[in-house]
């Protein structure tokens, strides 16, 4: 007992300005609302399955709204809940496009507006050595409280991994910034995730002023997509670790990362799904939700995250990903491999001070195995022809330009140019135009 005390106290001591005065609050309380409306025509497509992007006009809308409270409980600790209610649907149900173009829309079969918890979680920080104090602003999900600078923070509770993990800083708020799936976050990193992108678990963060590493045990659905979580945390859970640091060129700030992820849940082996349908001719096994048993396959991959301010109104970024893709998608999108560069504008260059104007590119592959599943008649949650003799890289060219219309609420008209819709080059291109309109305070 006295050897746990000797490794902890000092852990826990407190910072050498820690006796200044506490300027901080008790509570924080924020709100957003987003919705997104997004319209495509006709296109090419010879062919379609039970998961293609429908080929005829298809204009559908999402509703998010959000409370974002947060209340301190003590030095350095906290609890934050997060009601949330959405509504609508995406294209064809969410499927036919691995880069979905609408970050704010789930798979979901229902679109009726439904309410939520989305987040309630505990959260706590410890100061480490030669820490001292600095003033948080108040912000989403962030009491304006004093934090030490060097600090171990451990949460607990439901959140969303995207919360913690892979933040770009050009590119991952889909209310924002870039709205398609694969520019909120990475695409090969199929995260832990209920179907509206929540998850149980425990994220350990260790923070210093340039550099950061962290880690994350949490649940995994019971099924591909599904809404429950699968409480056997001993055979099904995903694990993230991620390290990055800050750095100056030319006086300008930017900042690199790296993922390293492992799943075990009961996705099967792609290879294992065509052999058994080879067996039996019965297609229910080329559904990956029917082949759910504790097998103990393992997924992992690799996500880089790269920001840099070029100049005083120019950012500058990438994202690239690779994941083994043997073992069947889980949680979040049909993507082996990514890479996503894009620019970012700030408008004050055009005396359009709160205003953004973005402009990236997405390609997107999936592995042979992957393919062989998808050109035998395969089906995920995501995409699905009923065949893919055609396989092509995804790509999806995205601008964006956000309107600060009043204080508070912002309006961007959006395009996206998708090639090879759910890798078929049989099939597309499709145009996509969307307008959303977010507030926020």
């Amino acid at each position: 007992m006295l050897n746990l005390a000797a490794i902890v106290l000092p852990i826990m001591m407190l910072p050498h300005d820690s006796v200044k005065k506490d300027t901080g609050s008790r509570w924080t309380f924020h709100f957003q609302a987003t919705v997104i409306d997004q319209y495509h025509g006709k296109f090419n497509a010879p062919y379609s399955g039970q998961n293609s992007l429908q080929d005829t006009t298809e204009q559908d809308m999402s509703v998010t709204s959000t409370i974002f409270l947060g209340y301190r409980l003590w030095k350095y600790g906290g609890l934050y809940f997060n009601p949330e209610i959405s509504g609508g649907k995406g294209f064809s149900s969410t499927t036919g496009l691995a880069a979905f173009p609408n970050g704010e829309i789930y798979r979901v079969g229902n679109p009726i507006t439904t309410a939520y918890v989305a987040r309630g979680y505990f959260e706590q920080s410890f100061a480490l050595h030669g820490s001292h104090d600095t003033l948080m602003q108040d912000d989403v999900n962030q009491v304006r409280q004093l934090l030490p600078t060097k600090r171990l923070t451990i949460t607990a509770g439901k959140f969303s991994l995207a919360d913690f993990f892979d933040n770009n800083t050009y590119s991952h708020d889909a209310r924002g910034q870039f709205m398609n799936w694969v520019l909120m976050d990475n695409g090969a990193w199929d995260y832990p995730a209920n179907t509206r992108g929540y998850t149980y678990g425990i994220v350990l963060q260790l923070i210093e002023p340039n550099w950061y590493a962290e880690f994350s045990d949490a649940l995994e659905p019971t099924y591909a997509n599904g809404p429950v979580m699968d409480p056997n945390f001993t055979k099904s859970f995903g694990l993230t670790f991620e390290t990055g640091f800050t750095f100056k060129l030319a006086n300008r700030p930017g900042a690199f990362s790296v993922l390293l992820y492992m799943n075990q849940n009961r996705a099967p082996y792609y290879e294992n799904a065509i052999a058994n349908y080879e067996a039996t001719k019965n297609p229910a096994a080329l559904d990956v939700d029917n082949d759910t048993a504790y097998n103990g396959d393992k997924k992992y991959g690799i996500g880089l995250s790269f920001s840099y301010q070029l100049s005083k109104y120019v950012g500058v970024f990438a994202r690239a990903g690779w994941s083994d893709g043997k073992t069947a998608t889980w949680a979040f999108t049909e993507v082996d491999q990514t890479f996503t560069p894009g620019l970012s504008f700030d408008g004050a260059a055009w005396h359009r001070k709160g205003d953004n104007f973005g402009i990236a590119y997405i390609i997107n592959g999936i592995s042979k195995e992957h393919r062989d599943f998808e050109n035998a008649g395969g089906y995920g949650f995501i995409i699905g022809d009923g065949i893919l003799e055609n396989y092509q890289p995804e790509q999806v060219l995205e601008a964006y330009y956000s309107l600060k219309f009043i204080d508070h609420l912002f309006i961007t008209p959006d395009y996206q140019f998708a090639v090879n819709p759910g890798y078929n080059g049989d099939r597309g291109p499709v145009s996509i135009y969307s307008v959303r309109v977010h507030l926020e305070f």
